[in-house]
Order: C-alpha cells, then structure tokens, then sequence
C-alpha cells in the first residue's frame, strides 16, 4: 500500500496508473474506520483496478461549535485497516495541504443542502462539496463510493458531479448495521453503554415505518408519528429532524406514492446520530 501525504506526489502517481489505462476506485473518509468503510474499499476491490481510500478530517464542514477537536483519531488502526481491505494507495493530507494559507474557493450545491442535516448544520454541505471536488480533482477516480447512511450527502455530492460534469460514478452502497441494528458510525465511539443501548431508537422507529409502509399506510404525519413515539419514549433521546421527502429532490411528501426517503437524526445525550431508510414504490 502507497502512503502519500502531498498532492504533488499522488499526482503525479495517479497519472502514471492512468496512463496504464487503470480504473481508479475513491473511498473518501474522515478515518476513525469501522466495518461501514471497510465495506465500501471490498467493494471498490471488485469492481477497479486500483483503490484510493483518503483520510482527512475536514474543518469545512464542522460549525464553531462542533466535534472536530474531539473527532475520533486512529491513523495506524486505520493504515492497518485500509491494508487488510486490499487498498492499494491512502492518501493522508494536513490541513494545510488542503487549505494552503489565502485559501478562497468554495462549492455550495443550493437547495437540497437547505433541508434535513442542511438545516441544523449551516455551511456543512458547502464543507462538503469542497472537499469531495478537491479529491475528485486531485485523485481522478473513475467510481467513488459512499455509505447510504449519508443519505443527504451522497445525493449532494451526485447532484455536484452531474451539475460540474465530473465524469465520476458516483455509488452508494447499503448502510451497514450492527447486529442490534444501529447504523455504524465513528461518533458511535462518543456513546456510554446506556447510551449506546439508547440509540438503537432510531433503528426502531425506521422499521416501525417500513413495517406501516408495507401494511399499506401511505400518510406521512402517521408514519412520523409513530416515529416520535418510539424516539420519545427513550429518555436519553432527544429528535432533532424526522422527514418523509422525496429520494431526489429532499422535498417533503405528505402521501408516500413515489421513491421515498425516511430520515431522522436524533441527540443521544451529547451525540448527534444520524439514521434513513429508502422505500421504493412500484
């Protein structure tokens, strides 16, 4: 595994894999991995020739008053991770790297960045894209692959690429689970055991909607509420967003009839947990 810090130096190996006319497969990450990563880089295995995983915690897209201080750190669990997932180049930038002093420029995707996590955390996605396009530039990758779990983002950054022609396949694979259900995530670290046992409240309340959905309730406030019941009766939990919306737009429904996302993200205790689940109907 190739281990680069500086742009100029995966540049200029990219172009040479690119030259051999390589498929380049991305797997952009903030680190602290676990099994949800790891997923996406055997995947990314399969299907190209050589696989890129970054590691970069991004201040862009962390709010004044937000985790990236506290943001969970583990560079040599992860450079041993990344090897045993076959991937063959990680790329480890600092900051400084990324935003060199003077830095200006900014990508901000408009509307479906207004909703949902885009609401609670203003300048998040503009941190987003701006990151995501400096990679894709600086990486070139022909696939890049994301976590479902991330909803939200993955739409942003597809609606990016399409909108600046990057002429990247963008993919979003399953949320993986763990065995009890909640979503796998490096903030999971923050939680104590009762809180741990408390979050599984969001898992809950997405398969009472897709158990209603499949018992033929189509009205969104229903579902929601139903939703709430399960989170609220949790007393560690405390509901930050829970919406029904369109899978492409984000746009809120009132009747499931279409391509759906559920969403929600939820406090447990000091955590903010992010959940969705996608109901397609024929």
């Amino acid at each position: 595994m190739q281990v680069f810090e500086k742009i100029k130096d995966i540049s200029n190996f990219i172009k040479e894999l690119k030259a051999q006319k390589k498929t380049i497969g991305f797997v952009p990450t903030m680190g602290f991995l676990h099994e949800g990563h790891l997923s996406l880089m055997r995947y990314a295995k399969k299907v190209t020739d050589v696989v890129v995983v970054s590691i970069f915690v991004n201040p862009a897209q962390f709010g004044p008053k937000e985790d990236f201080n506290t943001y969970p750190r583990d560079i040599e669990g992860d450079k041993g991770k990344c090897l045993d997932a076959g991937v063959d180049i990680l790329f480890m930038p600092s900051a400084s790297e990324i935003y060199p002093e003077g830095y200006l420029t900014y990508v901000n995707v408009e509307k479906i960045t207004d909703v949902m996590c885009g609401a609670s955390r203003p300048g998040h996605f503009k941190g987003v894209a701006t990151i995501v396009a400096k990679l894709f530039d600086i990486v070139k990758p022909d696939k890049a692959f994301f976590g479902q779990k991330d909803y939200q983002q993955t739409l942003v950054i597809k609606k990016m690429a399409a909108d600046l022609n990057m002429d990247i396949d963008v993919e979003a694979l399953p949320t993986v689970r763990e065995p009890d259900g909640l979503a796998m995530s490096s903030r999971n670290s923050y939680l104590n055991e009762e809180e741990r046992k408390a979050a599984t409240c969001l898992y809950w309340s997405l398969t009472k909607a897709e158990e209603m959905i499949k018992n033929g309730e189509r009205n969104s406030a229903k579902i929601i509420g139903d939703m709430q019941k399960i989170i609220e009766a949790e007393k560690l939990a405390r509901i930050d967003y829970i919406t029904i919306a369109d899978a492409e737009t984000l746009e809120e429904i009132k009747t499931i009839d279409k391509k759906a996302v559920i969403a929600l993200a939820v406090w447990i205790g000091k955590t903010r947990l992010i959940d969705n689940i996608v109901v397609n109907m024929k």
